[in-house]
């Protein structure tokens, strides 16, 4: 009887820690959001690294040197996206026009079918619209988070610069810090354990995306859909968040195809074209990939969605299955809170290591 009350103050003190930490992560975000991203990066581009190891040209080179590439890709990656970025609003600026008169000309057909009299004017379509929208305080809102983005951005790429440099003593300071014995023991298998999983699954996960991003754009390119590049890359990115992020990224352009071609038709095509892979990796790919990396509970990924999107945004939504699945590990290590991780858990195993 005693290891019921036990579990339950353990239960209503996990609760009450969980959002006392909630609260530092949403007043300290400026601060803890780039060393999150870094450490979460770290695990990308060592995977990377050791995957370098297994061509044989790039073999031959130490360790230090593959690390020193990645990071070098890493850093151009953030600049060509930059880029791309800057490019795309431009190019967008311009072709304002053109997609005006095609929604206009799309509003005017779909007014004949229904049998108006009145055709719809672009102040028509515009009031019904865009016109409900305080473009003033959206677009300081967001250069706002486009500044704000930039400079996580860099601080992302400096503290990754810093902690692949310390990488490979991480393991030797954490036995110096801890006594010889259970705790050291523990703290070694523990950060194993997360290193491990997590780096496993953010890799294969990155593979995953690059392989969706690729064959968008080409579906997007075969289409003749303006920013083909730029669409497929945020495809690519938005497949980190569970559920629904390939989807929004997969809305954006869909949308836009209407305003460019000014047809129901096209646009349907492809939607159907583009949800084609997305229903592929996500039924398929993903669950025979990624089945064993992690073991956290449908409800629990989708609770911790909207948990790390309401602190930190669109950066936490990102980030929400790695951060979640290093606490699930951290639970687990521990008699007090083993049970904390089964309940996050989707199976149990013999041990009821679950996360």
């Amino acid at each position: 009887m005693t290891g019921e009350p036990s579990r339950f103050v353990t239960l209503v003190l996990a609760v009450v820690l969980a959002f006392v930490v909630g609260w530092l992560l949403v007043i300290g975000q400026g601060i803890l959001l780039p060393i999150f991203a870094a450490v979460i990066a770290v695990y990308v581009l060592t995977a990377a690294a050791d995957a370098m190891e297994r061509v044989p040209v790039l073999r031959r080179l130490p360790l230090f040197l593959r690390r020193l590439l990645v990071l070098i890709g890493f850093t151009m990656s953030f600049v060509a996206l930059g880029i791309v970025i800057v490019v795309t609003v431009n190019q967008l600026i311009e072709l304002v026009p053109v997609y005006r008169q095609n929604l206009e000309t799309l509003a005017i057909q779909f007014a004949d079918l229904i049998g108006m009299k009145e055709h719809p004017t672009w102040d028509d379509i515009h009031e019904a619209t865009i016109g409900r929208i305080n473009i003033r305080g959206l677009l300081t809102t967001t250069l706002g988070s486009v500044a704000n983005l930039g400079t996580t951005t860099f601080l992302v790429v400096v503290y990754a610069v810093f902690l692949m440099s310390e990488r490979g003593t991480f393991v030797g300071k954490l036995g110096a810090a801890f006594p010889q014995g259970d705790s050291a023991e523990l703290t070694t298998q523990l950060v194993t354990d997360i290193n491990r999983r997590i780096g496993e699954y953010l890799a294969i996960k990155t593979l995953v995306n690059v392989i969706l991003g690729a064959v968008s754009y080409v579906v997007l390119l075969i289409m003749g859909v303006d920013f083909a590049l730029f669409w497929a890359v945020m495809i690519g990115l938005f497949n980190y968040i569970p559920y629904v992020g390939s989807l929004i990224a997969v809305a954006l352009p869909v949308i836009l195809s209407l305003a460019q071609f000014g047809s129901v038709a096209t646009t349907v095509m492809l939607a159907a074209l583009l949800i084609i892979p997305q229903v592929f990796v996500g039924n398929f790919l993903e669950p025979k990939l990624l089945s064993k990396q992690l073991n956290l509970s449908p409800f629990v990924v989708l609770v911790a969605l909207a948990v790390w999107t309401a602190m930190w945004g669109l950066p936490g939504a990102i980030l929400a299955i790695p951060m979640t699945s290093m606490l699930a590990i951290i639970f687990a290590a521990f008699p007090a809170t083993r049970f904390i991780a089964v309940l996050l858990s989707e199976r149990v195993d013999e041990r009821h290591h679950g996360a």
